[in-house]
């Protein structure tokens, strides 16, 4: 078993991480969401402000990620060719880094939406046979010693 290096024994360095992720629905909730038509409200503003909430709270969902101090993040949320994207981006200037923070925001930028929208999604039976969360992953990691960001 390699042994585990210690958070407080690494340096402070600036780092930062982007992760995106897609929510696919069906046309017709597309078509709801960009004709501002959905009961609950705007998916994609409530999408973004939900993501950034969820990444300062990324230590109090994964049990073993560290709380880390956010120096910057960033959640955006559109309606794209067969559902929603989303892209979360957080920055930092510690020891640890901030890919879960940003994997985070992403994934619950776009369960919002899924809330949002999932009574137009549901068939007869109360499942939601073309809604699904695809391809969240990090897409963007950095490190550089901080005093090169200033």
């Amino acid at each position: 078993m390699a042994a585990q290096r210690r958070v407080h024994a690494k340096p402070a360095v600036y780092r930062r991480a982007v992760a995106r992720g897609r929510l696919q629905l069906a046309a017709a909730t597309c078509r709801a969401i960009r004709g501002r038509r959905v009961e609950k409200g705007d998916p994609l503003g409530t999408a973004e402000v939900a993501g950034l909430a969820a990444m300062k709270r990324t230590s109090d969902l994964i049990p073993h990620c560290h709380n880390v101090p956010l120096t910057g993040s960033r959640v955006t949320v559109e309606v794209a060719p067969g559902g929603v994207r989303a892209e979360a981006e957080a920055e930092t200037v510690g020891p640890t880094g901030v890919e879960m923070e940003a994997l985070v925001g992403v994934t619950v930028a776009l369960l919002t939406v899924w809330d949002m929208v999932k009574y137009l999604e549901k068939n007869d039976r109360g499942l939601y046979p073309t809604a699904r969360l695809t391809d969240a992953r990090v897409v963007v990691k950095q490190k550089r010693p901080a005093k090169e960001v200033a």
